[in-house]
Parts: structure tokens; sequence; C-alpha cells
């Protein structure tokens, strides 16, 4: 059985109490874990702030060099980890090992900016003072995950965190905390100090951790729901947070456009971990001069997507991770039919041997989707794709807007002044021109409007884990 991981050790629940992670493919029991709570949080948390007396003094330089070794060891173990997150997720192993070796990536990436981030100099309007600006870790953080990303999403969160000093107390969803177990465990084998991540598991835990008072700031990714919540309780201690929330990205493809690329882009966009993705081409707007080509494009795309268990090197795309997302989307697709749009491929279950007993769901392609539809109003976490005609870019730019969202964005177009107008007036963290939705290290990634605020990727969210301090210096030598 597996075990969370306090202080460098495995550890069961304070309370005995365990519960099942099961396969969504199958319905099986890939393992039992502990159901931690309160008590768990705040051993964790406890043993996060013992280490940060000794991690957060280390010298840059040595920081780095640490991480760079536990980065190692983490992608010695992309073969072990992958099939885990398969198993839990239900993802493509192909997914999986992409995804497991971003998670090293993404430590080793931050390890190299641990010793480049600098402060400032201020010359001072007296001759005889100094002014400084430093950057100082802000203490123990605290790391809550959902299950669609919970490799990427707790890299995200923690590589950033403990590069810049920082300990962490990771929360992974309950339904997924076997590869992220498997992950930070890899970065203890590989010698990063106990107690610099600490891994709790059970639903309980969340609260806890944003409600403990020695975790100062909070990183999420979840529903805006959710973080609406999280961010009201962490008010009450004044934490930080950064949230990274729901989404419904437009994409705009104009009349110039290289439709086969854009449908390529789409198939990845929207399709890839099942559509289960918060930065995802959810919603599809195209010009009306090339509107027809473009969908049976999209369809030709939409037909290499052959469904199946993740295990299986076969499988395009896995199933959705539980029943009741399951049914959200369906229901979703079932408001927009019911207003008057038309299915032009896939939609329903596929049915034969080993898909009775998973959560399996066929891609789906909609045209005349209604404004005001479930599927253009809300977010559309599955492999449903809304595909609507457009006049102008000004049409396109203004339903493009037309969402509480804002998280990425996207527009194919040969057209400098087309490109630009879409950068600058399409309200998104995010915008693709031509290039498929991967977001970047090197650019910070973070949404407005309700897809949250706060950055990760980038100098930008080594920034976001650090206190600045103003430093007036007189009167020395």
């Amino acid at each position: 059985m597996a075990t969370m991981i306090i202080e460098g050790k495995g550890v069961q629940a304070a309370s005995g109490e365990t519960y099942e992670v099961r396969n969504p493919a199958t319905g099986e029991v890939v393992d039992k874990v502990p159901a931690g709570g309160a008590e768990d949080v705040d051993r964790a948390a406890r043993a996060a702030a013992k280490a940060q007396l000794t991690w957060g003094k280390l010298a840059p330089a040595e920081r780095a060099k640490i991480l760079h070794k536990a980065a190692a060891s983490a992608r010695e173990k992309v073969d072990v980890i992958g099939p885990l997150l398969t198993l839990e997720q239900g993802k493509t192993l192909l997914e999986s090992k992409l995804e497991a070796e971003r998670f090293a990536d993404n430590i080793a990436w931050f390890a190299d900016l641990a010793d480049k981030v600098h402060g400032q100099h201020v010359n001072l309007a007296s001759t005889k003072l100094t002014g400084l600006v430093v950057r100082r870790p802000i203490g123990v953080t605290g790391a809550i995950v959902p299950w669609n990303f919970p490799l990427t999403l707790a890299a995200n969160k923690i590589a950033p965190s403990i590069a810049a000093g920082n300990c962490v107390v990771l929360k992974p969803s309950t339904t997924t905390p076997l590869a992220t177990l498997a992950a930070v465990q890899a970065l203890i084998d590989g010698g990063l100090p106990e107690g610099v991540v600490n891994v709790v598991l059970g639903r309980e835990t969340g609260e806890a951790i944003v409600m403990h008072p020695l975790i100062r700031k909070i990183g999420l990714t979840g529903s805006t729901p959710t973080g609406k919540e999280v961010m009201a309780k962490a008010a009450r201690h004044l934490k930080k947070l950064t949230l990274e929330l729901g989404g419904s990205d437009p994409c705009l493809i104009m009349e110039d456009a290289d439709l086969d690329a854009a449908a390529a882009g789409v198939r990845v966009g929207r399709f890839f971990n099942a559509g289960q993705q918060c930065l995802s081409t959810k919603r599809v707007f195209v010009h009306e001069a090339v509107f027809d080509e473009f969908l049976e494009k999209m369809t030709a795309q939409a037909q290499r997507l052959k469904v199946g268990n993740g295990m299986e090197k076969e499988t395009r795309m896995g199933p959705m991770h539980t029943d009741t997302q399951r049914g959200e989307v369906e229901a979703q697709v079932k408001d927009a039919l019911d207003a008057g749009a038309r299915i032009v491929y896939g939609g329903g279950r596929p049915e034969g041997d080993g898909f009775d007993k998973g959560n399996f769901m066929n891609p789906v392609i909609l045209t005349d989707v209604p404004a005001g539809s479930r599927m253009l109003s809300e977010e559309v976490f599955g492999p449903a794709l809304p595909i609507v005609k457009i006049s102008d870019l000004d049409e396109g730019i203004r339903l493009a807007n037309d969402s509480p969202y804002g998280l990425g964005s996207s527009i194919w177009t040969r057209n400098m002044a087309y490109a630009f107008r879409a950068i600058n007036e399409i309200e998104a963290g995010y915008t693709w021109v031509n290039s498929v939705q991967i977001a970047y290290d090197e650019l910070p990634f973070g949404g407005t409007k309700q897809s949250g605020f706060g950055k990760e990727h980038g100098v930008e969210a080594f920034h976001e884990y650090t206190e600045m301090k103003s430093v007036v210096i007189g009167g020395l030598g």
C-alpha cells in the first residue's frame, strides 16, 4: 500500500483510514492509500518548517546543484512513473510518459534559475546611504493539485517554490496520488533533503493546508468555484495566492489560415488528455469562407483518435477520468443539441469488449451551436468541440471575449494585422499564433477574469515564491 511522505519518510494517516484508487478504464483497484486529515497536514507543515531552517539558508548555487541531481533521479524513473499515471488517471502511456518527463524538466529548469535571480541596487538621496532590494524565501508553501495533469501541475508549484528556498506541503488529487508519490520519492532518492517536499493525501487535507498558520502561500489549480472558496478561506490568514482556474479558450481560424496545420493544432489542443485540460482549445470560430473546408479537415483529424485503454499502445485517447465528469460533458452536448446544434462527427459512447466498465466517451464535433448554450458559456472539460461560423475578425474577437474566462487563446492566420489584433484584443493570459497550445517554461502562464491570477512558469513564477525586502545601509567601513 502506498503511503504519504512526511519528512522524507512514508507514513500512514494519523486516523489509520485508507481509500481505494481505481483505474478509470477498467474500474479495478490500483492501490490503497492513506486518507489523511488536519493532523497529518500539521505534521507535514511542521516538518516543512523544520526543513526551512536549513533549506532556506543554503546558498542558491548549492540548492541548484541538489535540485539538478533530484531532477536527474526523477528522469530516470519515467518508465516507472508513466504507467502508474495511466493506471490511475486514464491518459495514454505516451501522454503519461511525456508528463513524467515534464515533471523532471520543470524541476531542472528552476534549478537553473535558483542562483540567477538577483535583487536591485538603488542610489538613495543621501550620498552616505545605499539602498538594496533583496528577494527572500516566503517560508512554507502549500500546493493543491487536480487530477487532469497531476505531475505537471505539481511541478508548476513545487519547482519554483523549492528553487527559491521554500519548503512545500503538497496535496495531489484524491484520485491520482500514486504517480505524484513516486515522482516526489524519486526527488528524495536523488538527494532532495527530507522535509523539503511533503505529500499528504485525502479530501480533508486541502482545507487544512489552506487554513494552517505555518503555510504562508497557496498555489492552487482547480475550478473557478474552488478557487473562490480557497481565496475566501486564505484571506483569514492573509496568505499569498496563485490561482490557476477554469478556462474556455477560443480559437480563431481566418480565411487565409493554413487549414491543415490549424486542424492538426486544434486536434491536439482539444482532444489531448481526452479534452480534460484547463488550457485547451474549447471554442473554435471559423471564417465563413473556409468553414466547410475546415470542417472536413477537422473531421479527418478526429477520425485518428482511437479510443481505448491508455495502457494499449494503439490508443490515442483514453477514458474520461470519472463517470461524473463524462456525464457532465454529455449533458453539455445534449443541451446544445436540444437548442438546435448538430453533430458532424462522433458522439456517444464506444461499444464492444473493453468499454463497458470504463468511463469512455467518443470525441464529438458540433456545429450550429447557439449562443448562450452551455458548450459556449461554460467550461467543457472533455472531448467535445463546438465549431462556430463567423463573418470577420471583429465578430471572432467579440465572441472570443464573450466568456467569463480568460486563460488561453489562439489564432491561425497569415495576416500580421489579424495576429496583432488578436494578441492585443483577446482577453486572455496566453495567445498562440499559428502554433499548438503548449505552455513553455520560459513564458509566464496564468489567466485573467474568472481564470484566476498569479503566474506559473518563467522568472515570474520564481518571483511569486519570494518576498521583496528593502534595505538601507549606512555607516559601514
